[in-house]
């Protein structure tokens, strides 16, 4: 009778609240998915600046049976180069618009399966070459010399 009664409570609250959910807040951050089945995942800002396409598209090549799950939040023009790529491959993707929840992330390659892939964010590769510090650094103190021999 106890059993019954907790299912009873149990039905009742998925009806106020809805369904249970785990992880809630890892599912909101990257579009519904679990941070286990990610296989790329880019933010808003490297999505709107075009960032990570080709790496989006060699993951895709590896893991043709992923999704593709994308931040219904941004303009359509700057998700329609991420949509093409999935469409050149035969991926499914899916536009994730939920106004409830505020994320950083723009784009995600997801499984529907754990994966546990440990670097899931693409990394932008700044390249600055030493001959650039060297000058702003000369050009800092070049500028410092002659304000202070002035004197």
């Amino acid at each position: 009778m106890a059993a019954l009664k907790k299912d009873v409570d149990d039905y009742l609250q998925e009806g106020i609240y809805g369904a249970r959910e785990t992880k809630p807040a890892e599912r909101k951050r990257f579009l519904g998915t679990l941070r286990e089945r990610v296989v790329l995942a880019l933010t808003k800002g490297q999505v709107i600046q075009n960032k990570g396409l080709d790496n989006l598209e060699q993951e895709i090549k590896d893991n043709p049976e992923a999704k593709l799950l994308l931040n219904g939040n941004i303009s359509y023009r700057f998700l329609k180069d991420y949509k093409a790529v999935a469409d050149k491959y035969g991926l499914h993707h899916t536009t994730i618009s939920n106004r409830e929840s505020e994320t950083d992330i723009g784009a995600v390659l997801t499984c529907d399966h754990a994966i546990e892939k440990q670097n899931i964010f693409f990394e932008e590769v700044v390249e600055e070459s030493s001959n650039e510090s060297a000058q702003e650094a000369e050009g800092i103190t070049g500028f410092l010399k002659k304000i202070f021999k002035g004197k």
